[in-house]
């Protein structure tokens, strides 16, 4: 996969020996994970995958960038490092990894990496560990948004009867079906169902266990999966979920192949939380799932 997305547990060692690297490894799990161990150095961010966005308003998303500014300035990051994050395994965390690559590209940073395997992976390498919390200075951060990286919900509607514009949802089959309105319980959302004329594509399919360690499937799997819903080269996707995680998730696969691909950031709990927006909400039987 490319580098510019992923990076091996050999390729973060090798990156953390050059003495003059400015690299900062953020890991996404939970507090209590993390307190038991974790890559030596790594700071604890769980903010990056239950950080829930009001809307994708202006207000919305400045708030967001505002929100995150803050975090990252308390433990010295300015924007400006090579920034590594992980979770503990890329088909257990909803994609957690992924969504902070996507927040920190978003908020600016342009060196972002996700550990390829995540935790799992590192531990498979038998590479060293620790529960050591390291100390860090205050910085400031420096805001650059990327809008270009964020869809909004004004721009997904506008896209609906945009035939253009594929509407790729990546949700688990349960939510596909209307059966679920997230993947935390079956009324979290008040509304269950699907964004009108998208299509489905489980976000699980891209990835494939090798010696128990998820890891994205290679290039050429991930154009046949592809090109069986009916995206190309040539295709414009917005990628949604229930809050921009699994998007994330797929992203890095979809751009891995130069497609044009963006992050419906707010998604379902956005999109079903607003009774003015349409959902498709008839269900889907299992019969009718690829």
């Amino acid at each position: 996969m490319n580098t510019k997305l992923l990076i091996s547990p050999p390729e973060l060692t090798s990156l953390l020996a050059e003495k003059s690297s400015k690299t900062v490894i953020i890991d996404t799990r939970s507090p209590e994970d993390y307190a038991v161990s974790h890559i030596y150095q790594s700071i604890n961010i769980r903010d990056f995958f239950t950080y829930l966005l009001e809307n994708s308003s202006p207000l919305g998303l400045k708030n967001l960038q505002e929100y995150f500014a803050e975090i990252m300035s308390k433990l010295g990051i300015s924007g400006g490092e090579r920034l590594i994050v992980y979770e503990d395994a890329l088909n257990q965390g909803y994609g957690q990894s992924c969504r902070a690559a996507f927040l920190l590209k978003y908020l600016g940073c342009t060196q972002v990496w996700v550990l390829h395997g995540g935790y799992q992976a590192w531990l498979a390498a038998a590479l060293p560990t620790t529960n050591e919390v390291p100390e860090r200075e205050s910085s400031i951060f420096r805001l650059r948004p990327k809008a270009e990286m964020m869809v909004t919900t004004t721009e997904m509607l506008q896209a609906l009867d945009n035939p253009e514009i594929i509407k790729l949802d990546v949700r688990d089959s349960n939510e596909w079906q209307g059966l679920s309105s997230s993947p935390y319980g079956t009324d979290f959302c008040p509304r269950k169902g699907r964004i009108p004329n998208s299509i489905w594509l489980e976000w699980h399919r891209l990835m494939k266990s090798e010696s128990g360690i998820p890891m994205f499937r290679s290039p050429a799997e991930i154009w046949e999966i592809c090109q069986s819903v009916g995206i190309t080269s040539e295709s414009t996707v917005y990628v949604y979920c229930f809050k921009g995680s699994r998007a994330a998730n797929t992203l890095i696969a979809l751009h891995e192949l130069g497609i044009d691909a963006r992050n419906y950031f707010g998604s379902w709990n956005e999109w079903s939380r607003d009774f003015s927006l349409p959902i498709d909400s008839h269900l889907i039987h299992n019969s009718r799932l690829m």
